[in-house]
């Protein structure tokens, strides 16, 4: 009997999760506006239905029988998968788990009656709301219910608040924005996958960015060069977060930040697998762990199998965002074929573009 899993998404981004699920036998319905993406022709069946139509989504679902549902690298995709293994009986997440993991001012909310270490922040829903606030210089503005730095500014004086906010609302699905205290250290993020609410963690990850005012990714290398303390300290905070928004079962992307005395700042939390290329590849590469078949044995209520794939080695992506990042790709193609290990989505044509983390020029992943 063929198994059928349904996927919330046909991007580049999806690919991996198609590719490996056939892989495993499942037969693929992949769901997505239709947009001639990569996704579209690897499924073994395509539906051209939007990712945020639940109910259209759900109807063809239970008429398919699916065993499990699964999407990686996407808040907005991860709200229609638990809303339809909640509604068909299938393992994920709740919706209230949902909700706190994808509306940031309800994370925030859960993490300060929980104790968990995060940014103050205040919610506002248009920009004549932050006159009057006492603010201490800087603030980073952001959309409540948006990633890949979309919206996202870092504001250094009053003159530039109401702006930004402005922005960070235009940016947003739900229109609304929070001003929140500045946190300063180096950027990391943390891979968990959880299973009937215990969470296991797998990889944590460096990141490189543009520096203010957008703090676009530009770069992530894994393992991280951080301190055995250090490291245990941040499976600590991560292990209590993500029992503090319910994730039970599915992937989870922990972005933290650390300074050079140790202290430890949650800024947020995706119930998902990291995108930018680090749960689909840099994980399995660095740890030897198949993180992606983790996601679908967890979506059909398999326990994930930490048997170690590869021999795993220290990795980096380096994305495209201008001319010096092509140079320097085309450099390492020449005389360092050997250290590169993949080439993603690369467009030569938006080099120079780049706004947030979704129009970036592409990516290649290299041995370090």
């Amino acid at each position: 009997m063929r198994k059928h899993l349904a996927i919330i998404g046909a991007s580049y981004l999806q690919l991996p999760l198609i590719e490996k699920a056939k892989e495993m036998g499942y037969t693929t319905h992949v769901f997505a506006w239709k947009a001639n993406d990569v996704g579209e022709a690897a499924a073994d069946h395509f539906y051209p239905i939007s990712i945020v139509e639940k109910e259209l989504i759900l109807k063809k679902c239970r008429a398919i029988r699916i065993c499990g549902i699964c999407s990686i690298a996407s808040d907005l995709a991860a709200i229609t998968v638990n809303y339809i293994a909640s509604a068909l009986g299938l393992p994920g997440n709740t919706m209230e788990a949902t909700l706190k993991s994808t509306n940031k001012h309800l994370m925030r909310l859960a993490f300060e009656e929980a104790g968990d270490p995060s940014p103050r922040s205040i919610l506002v829903e248009d920009a004549a709301q932050a006159e009057g606030l006492a603010l201490q210089y800087p603030v980073i503005i952001k959309p409540t219910d948006r990633s890949g730095s979309r919206g996202v500014c870092k504001v250094e004086t009053e003159d530039e608040l109401k702006p930004a906010i402005c922005a960070a609302i235009e940016n947003g699905f739900e229109k609304k924005a929070l001003i929140e205290e500045y946190v300063e250290g180096q950027e990391y993020s943390v891979e968990y996958i959880s299973y009937k609410g215990m969470h296991h963690f797998l990889a944590i990850t460096m990141k490189y960015t543009t520096g203010a005012p957008h703090y676009i990714e530009t770069g992530h290398r894994e393992p991280a060069p951080v301190s055995a303390e250090t490291l245990e300290n941040v499976k600590k905070v991560c292990n209590h977060a993500l029992t503090t928004l319910g994730i039970e079962n599915s992937a989870s992307h922990t972005e933290v930040k650390i300074r050079a005395d140790g202290t430890i700042r949650i800024i947020e939390i995706g119930g998902r697998m990291g995108g930018d290329c680090i749960g689909s590849d840099l994980v399995q590469l660095s740890t030897g762990y198949d993180f992606v078949r983790m996601v679908i044995q967890v979506a059909c209520g398999i326990e994930p199998d930490f048997s170690i794939v590869g021999t795993p080695h220290p990795v980096e992506s380096r994305f495209i965002l201008s001319k010096e990042d092509a140079e320097e790709l085309e450099r390492l193609e020449k005389e360092e074929p050997e250290k590169l290990i993949k080439i993603v989505d690369y467009h030569p044509e938006k080099i120079g573009t780049t706004t947030d983390s979704s129009n970036r020029a592409g990516c290649y992943i290299r041995r370090i």
